[in-house]
C-alpha cells in the first residue's frame, strides 16, 4: 500500500512539475517563454522569423506574422502549458492554453502554423480548415518550415502550396 502510495505520489509531481502558467512571452510562431521555461507547441510547425511568403506575387513575412499572432493570442492572458517531454533544445513540448483556448490549434486554424505530421496528426481537421478557406499560410506561396530550416527558398522551383503528400 505505501508503495502504490509512493508511486502515485511520484507520478502526479512529476506530471505537474512539467506544467507551467503565466504570462507568455512569445519567441516565435511556435515558441513561448513562460517565467524561466522555454515552451515549443507541440504538433505545430510555424514559418521561422526571417521566412517570408508570398501572396499574389507580393512577398510577405510570414515568419514575423506567425509570431505577431500568438501574441494577440496570449497577450493579457495567464497562459498555461501542459507536456511531459523536452526537445532536444530543452524545451518543453506541450499543449498551450489561454483562456481556454488551445493555442496550438488555433494557429494551425489561422492558417500561421502547419500540423507537423512528423510528431503528430492531432491538428490536421484545423490545417485541413485553413487551406479550404485560403487563411495565412494557404491564401498563397510558401516553403514549408520543416524544409526552410534546411535551407530551401520561395523561388519557381520549391514554393508549395503546401503538403499533403511530401511530408
Amino acid at each position: 500500500m505505501i508503495y502504490v502510495l509512493i508511486v502515485i505520489m511520484f507520478t502526479t509531481t512529476s506530471v505537474a512539475a512539467a506544467d507551467v502558467i503565466g504570462p507568455a512571452y512569445v519567441t516565435d510562431g511556435d515558441t513561448i517563454k513562460i517565467n524561466t521555461t522555454k515552451v515549443r507547441l507541440n504538433g505545430i510547425d510555424a514559418p521561422e522569423s526571417k521566412q517570408n511568403c508570398e501572396k499574389r506575387r507580393v512577398k510577405w513575412h510570414c515568419g514575423a506574422k506567425a509570431a505577431k499572432t500568438l501574441r494577440r493570442l496570449t497577450r493579457g492572458k495567464r497562459v498555461r502549458c501542459e507536456g511531459n517531454n523536452k526537445d532536444r533544445y530543452g524545451r518543453l513540448i506541450a499543449n498551450c492554453f489561454a483562456d481556454g483556448v488551445n493555442l496550438n490549434a488555433a494557429m494551425v486554424e489561422t492558417g500561421m502554423a502547419l500540423a507537423y505530421r512528423k510528431y503528430s496528426e492531432k491538428y490536421v481537421p484545423e490545417e485541413d480548415k485553413a487551406r479550404r478557406a485560403k487563411r495565412g499560410l494557404w491564401s498563397g506561396k510558401f516553403v514549408v518550415p520543416w524544409d526552410w530550416r534546411k535551407g530551401k527558398r520561395l523561388d519557381q522551383r520549391n514554393a508549395r502550396n503546401c503538403c499533403r503528400k511530401k511530408r
